[in-house]
């Protein structure tokens, strides 16, 4: 692990938590493309208020990144790499685009949590990211909705 603000919250989370020393180390991650969404999100997920992510499957298959699994355990930084809080994977689920939901974005737990709020920031989202990679979005895409709990926080 590259990063030291997030090795040393690793370490720390290990100290207090010995059943996961086993665990290898787990990738450091921000939220978002944009530092003031990224910073937001970090807070969100330290306040346990984001309690999910959405991923387009295109976008993962496009970089090569393998799909998150239950277990998975991640080192979420603000923009700036300084690390906020160790997470772990609890529930993955490929669904259509159109076939997200209320739940889905009140688990997200960004802007006003609604469904409408939703589909427009992760509607930009998806087309910067999918445009950059030579693709766009569409409404039958696959998205991968990863729920999470935060372990551990500074």
């Amino acid at each position: 692990m590259e990063n030291a603000s997030a090795r040393n919250l690793w370490g720390d989370f290990l100290d207090a938590h010995l059943e996961f020393a086993s665990q290898e180390a787990p990738k450091v991650i921000h939220f978002c493309d944009n530092e003031k969404d990224a910073n937001e999100c970090a807070d969100l997920v330290c306040k346990e208020t984001k309690r999910a992510t959405t991923h387009s499957l295109k976008g993962l298959q496009l970089r090569n990144e393998k799909l998150p699994k239950i277990g998975d355990f991640y080192v979420v930084t603000d923009w700036n790499g300084n690390a906020k809080c160790v997470i772990r994977t609890t529930a993955v689920k490929l669904i259509p685009y159109f076939s997200v939901r209320e739940e889905h974005a009140r688990k997200e737990g960004e802007g006003d949590k609604s469904l409408e709020y939703w589909k427009k920031t992760h509607w930009d989202y998806y087309t910067r990211e999918l445009t950059q990679l030579g693709s766009r979005p569409t409404e039958s895409m696959i998205v991968v909705f990863e729920e999470f709990e935060m372990l551990y926080k500074k």
